[in-house]
């Protein structure tokens, strides 16, 4: 028996059917491609992906964690090992002033269930795409705010099964990034800062950042969010006259609207790229580096990803 059976076996003892083989990942991502996962596992309850990673953690068998499918490319050729997809979860006030959320609740079901409960704090992070655990991983930002800021404690499982709470600080949030990215770690669940405040105030925030969305992204295409991270005058050396922002120096490489098979460059935003219905996964990426490579002949400037690749490219 190889070892993929017997692994297989082992899963399947514990969850039986739930563990599935040669499942297609195209429909759990934004960009709506990827290849099939060997093994695929969904759970909204964070004991299960314990379990899970702690049953694995003594062979060398890959176990790749998917949310909400944004901000990530995934090969056509596929990913390899396990895939555990994180998908809903609960969500409670654990005592006064902090709500938390299961790393597979949506960031717009977490606003919703605050918004409609009075709770501020939150709300301004409607239409924020990818569920908790993705926004922790990658410290989601918008308009210059980190989702860290709100942040109190975090749960997370490293690959080894081992399972304890962090504070916000011992997170190591920064811009794009958190202790989830540097040491392969896993959130559970976050706790997040809330406070009272009237429904229809909350409304009005939430519906404010939905228009500035739809008015400056391109919500509608197939798209992962943002490709790369935004330079900062801290660490790139920019020109003077030339904006901190990817999408600008994209546009006045001369990208924008230029295309590599089925992706492209967004009209809307040069940090987006677009996909058509024939879009690959090859297309996607082959467009990432020719941007990355004229924004750096034009300006000295390398553009680093914010998107994330899975799989085998």
């Amino acid at each position: 028996m190889t070892k993929g059976n017997l692994i297989l076996r082992r899963l399947r003892d514990a969850f039986g059917t739930r563990i599935t083989e040669q499942v297609s990942l195209a429909s759990m991502t934004t960009f709506k491609i990827g290849g099939v996962a060997d093994l695929f596992f969904e759970t909204s309850i964070p004991e299960e992906v314990v379990r899970v990673v702690d049953m694995l953690a003594d062979v060398d068998w890959p176990v790749t964690v998917l949310g909400g499918g944004s901000n990530v490319v995934v090969s056509s050729r596929g990913v390899r090992g396990l895939v555990v997809r994180m998908r809903r979860g609960k969500i409670r006030v654990a005592r006064p002033g902090v709500v938390r959320a299961d790393a597979g609740v949506s960031i717009n079901e977490l606003v919703r269930w605050t918004v409609a409960r009075g709770f501020g704090g939150l709300s301004r992070w409607a239409g924020t795409p990818g569920t908790v655990g993705g926004a922790l991983h990658g410290n989601a930002h918008f308009q210059g705010a980190l989702i860290g800021e709100k942040v109190i404690s975090v749960g997370i499982v490293t690959r080894q099964g081992k399972v304890f709470d962090v504070s916000s600080r011992e997170m190591c949030f920064g811009y794009d990034t958190s202790r989830l990215k540097e040491k392969d770690e896993c959130a559970l669940w976050a706790e997040f800062s809330i406070y009272k405040e009237e429904p229809q105030m909350l409304r009005n925030t939430a519906r404010e950042s939905l228009a500035y969305r739809k008015e400056t992204q391109p919500l509608s295409a197939r798209s992962a969010g943002c490709v790369f991270q935004n330079p900062g005058p801290e660490s790139d050396s920019l020109l003077e006259g030339v904006a901190s922002s990817a999408g600008a120096l994209i546009e006045k490489a001369g990208l924008k609207n230029y295309s590599v098979g089925g992706a492209r460059v967004s009209t809307l935003h040069g940090n987006f790229i677009v996909g058509n219905e024939a879009v690959t996964s090859e297309d996607i990426r082959t467009l990432i580096e020719t941007c990355r490579t004229a924004v750096h002949e034009r300006f000295g400037i390398t553009l680093r990803d914010e998107i994330v690749y899975l799989g085998d490219f």
